[in-house]
């Protein structure tokens, strides 16, 4: 019988862990969690339009320090909302380490943040472009 706390995304075949490869961690499930609470938008989820920062919006505003103001604002109220046991240390905007050409058309960002209960603070890294 597979062992794990909730199928790893995207899914992947694994004989290990059954069909599907599975979260091991607690550390780990948070940080997924979070990565799709970033990434999702605003009434994309059934049945609570509210959930979600949806991260991907945000590449057709400006490039500047009110964008990156209002992803921060809205990063803050989604996890206060719907991850209030994760605490927020660092939020930092910059541009793809590979391939800096990109400026004004992509979006890093790098959150530092602290998993409450566990006492165990992590980095989330989200990187797209246009």
């Amino acid at each position: 019988m597979a062992s794990g706390l909730a199928p790893k995304l995207p899914l992947t075949v694994g004989s290990i862990d059954g069909p599907y490869r599975l979260i091991q961690s607690h550390v780990e499930l948070v940080r997924q969690n979070f990565k799709m609470l970033m990434l999702t938008n605003p009434g994309e989820r059934m049945m609570n339009p509210d959930y979600g920062v949806g991260l991907k919006h945000y590449l057709f505003e400006l490039n500047d320090g009110s964008t990156y103001a209002d992803i921060n604002q809205k990063i803050v109220e989604q996890t206060r909302q719907y991850m209030s046991f994760v605490q927020i240390n660092k939020i930092d905007f910059g541009t793809p380490e590979n391939s800096p050409e990109l400026f004004p058309h992509s979006l890093s960002i790098t959150i530092e943040f602290t998993i409450v209960p566990l006492q165990r603070s992590t980095t989330l890294r989200i990187e797209f472009d246009n």
